[in-house]
């Protein structure tokens, strides 16, 4: 007892002293010239872009869309933060030597050698590394670092520690994937009832003098015990542990501290075969929103530690942007749930809807420059200069839009200058799109498409009915089109003698593919002709890898 006591006392004095010694010696460094202010601002604390996702006010129909039901969106938000690395922890959670899942332990195998990247990246700036590999405390018995952690005295939590925290349904609606079959997405041998199969944390990840070992209550000890305020996770998996372990995101959240999930460096325990079927990737992807929107905000890697996101070598997903920013036909709504429902197999989506209060940004638009196709779903909104020039760089560069009903004005006003402090794109249209928009039938005429004969064996038009289908809502003239678009279906709305184009293809003039749809009412998500042309339409403009 007398040895333990005397070991923690040593560890405090150091950590007294190296908070009381770091900020005076770096104001010497910098008076001699050594060190610049903003090398300094650097060297003493971490830069993040804390993102999460902040409810969207449930708005009332308008007379011309019928209600949709509400689905929770959200707006993802990005937030600069400087934590203190001297009051920051990281906690590595269960990152095993083995699992019952052989997937499993094949991506734990794979991401933890950029865990210990950042392990040491944030040991060297004077962040305590906490390994949380649960139940294989009998392995580290006598290690310091788990001496560490056992002599650190008893602090009373703010709410009651548990040794499981489930899903919190005064905070929280249900998870976004059926795991309920354990979440195995292989075969495997284990079966309920065996032993576990895991002994240790990997060993590819350092333990190193200074870091501690727990897996229970004793990480929130050690955390108070140091002053610790900021807690980073990593490890897995998302939709377990790392939510209800008593070190991980649920119970650091109610006791207070300041919680991020590095999001690139954790993985889901989710079964493609159950609800909502989507891959794997895309699994993990919803229950990182899940956190983003009830428990805490999310950073990634590259932040830490330079270089790129972490991306599983499974991960082929391309990446599609939508954003969203119409209350007319309730696209915040019928989009998240066609993404889930059509793309979520094969694409790795991002949808940011605009700002409520500026209505001219899009916050988190930065996600625009690696997206490999976009999608526009807005309606007269002249954007900061900044936004508007993130979407003309990637147009530039020639990569695939879509654009589907108010996209073909998209970013100005009907006969208005842009307000001050905003710019417009009037001639988007013609320019991106092809078109020319000018108004649109009455919505009670009934409309009906029919695809192009001549282009019947297109691959964006695979299955549609050769035969007239209704679509919703009014129809829009957009003639005449520009040079180079291909028509792929007509409209023609009731009493009306002159068909409309509601989809074609147009070659731009910086060599980019646009997709364009006047389609895209709150009806006709609720058929199944526009998904599936919408659907074939995303699949077809994927750039092909060289």
């Amino acid at each position: 007892m007398i040895r333990r006591l005397f070991e923690q006392g040593i560890i405090e004095s150091f950590t007294m002293i190296r908070r009381l010694f770091w900020p005076t010696a770096l104001y010497f460094l910098t008076f001699c010239g050594l060190f610049a202010p903003s090398q300094v601002a650097d060297a003493g604390s971490m830069n993040l872009t804390l993102r999460s996702r902040t409810p969207i006010p449930v708005k009332e129909p308008t007379s011309r869309a019928e209600s949709f039901p509400a689905t929770g969106n959200h707006y993802l938000t990005n937030q600069r933060a400087l934590w203190d690395p001297q009051k920051t922890a990281l906690v590595i959670c269960d990152m095993w030597d083995q699992h019952t899942c052989p997937n499993a332990s094949k991506r734990v195998a794979e991401m933890a050698p950029r865990v210990n990247e950042v392990v040491q990246k944030l040991r060297s700036q004077g962040v305590l590394i906490i390994h949380a590999p649960s139940d294989t405390m009998k392995f580290y018995e006598g290690h310091p670092a788990r001496r560490l952690a056992q002599t650190a005295p008893v602090a009373k939590p703010e709410t009651p520690l548990k040794r499981w925290a489930g899903l919190d349904s005064s905070k929280e609606p249900p998870l976004p994937i059926d795991d309920s079959d354990g979440g195995c997405d292989c075969e495997t041998n284990w079966k309920k009832g065996m032993p576990y199969p895991w002994t240790r944390q990997i060993a590819s990840i350092e333990i190193a003098e200074g870091d501690a070992i727990s897996d229970s209550a004793e990480i929130y000890n050690l955390l108070k015990a140091r002053g610790i305020e900021n807690v980073l996770v990593t490890g897995v998996h998302t939709n377990m542990c790392v939510l209800g372990r008593p070190f991980a995101i649920r119970q650091l959240v109610n006791q207070k501290f300041h919680v991020a999930l590095i999001r690139d460096l954790t993985d889901t325990m989710y079964n493609p075969a159950k609800a909502p079927f989507v891959s794997h990737f895309t699994g993990t992807d919803l229950v990182v929103e899940h956190i983003e929107k009830y428990w805490c905000p999310t950073i990634t890697s590259d932040q830490l530690v330079g270089g790129q996101a972490f991306r599983f070598q499974d991960d082929q997903r391309p990446h599609i942007v939508m954003l969203i920013g119409e209350p007319e036909y309730q696209t915040a709504t019928t989009l998240p749930a066609f993404a889930i429902s059509h793309l979520g197999k094969d694409f790795r989506v991002t949808i940011l809807n605009i700002d409520e209060k500026s209505q001219n940004h899009f916050p988190g638009i930065e996600a625009v420059g690696e997206a490999d196709i976009l999608l526009l779903s807005v309606r007269r909104h002249p954007l900061i200069p900044n936004d508007l020039q993130i979407i003309r760089n990637y147009l530039s560069a020639g990569k695939p839009v879509i654009g589907i009903r108010t996209a073909s004005h998209a970013f100005s006003l009907r006969n208005k200058p842009a307000p001050e402090g905003t710019v417009d794109w009037p001639l988007l249209d013609p320019e991106v799109f092809g078109g020319h928009y000018t108004n649109h039938y009455g919505a009670e005429l009934k409309t009906t498409a029919t695809i192009v004969a001549e282009q019947a064996h297109h691959p964006i038009l695979n299955g549609l009915p050769m035969n007239s289908f209704r679509t919703g809502g009014s129809l829009y003239q957009v003639l005449p089109l520009e040079e180079k678009t291909t028509i792929l279906v007509w409209g023609r709305a009731e009493t009306i003698e002159q068909p409309q184009p509601v989809a074609w293809l147009f070659q731009r003039a910086d060599g980019g593919t646009s997709f364009y749809t006047s389609l895209g009412h709150i009806d006709d998500f609720r058929g199944s002709e526009f998904p599936k042309l919408l659907t074939q339409a995303i699949q077809s403009l994927v750039p092909k890898k060289s």
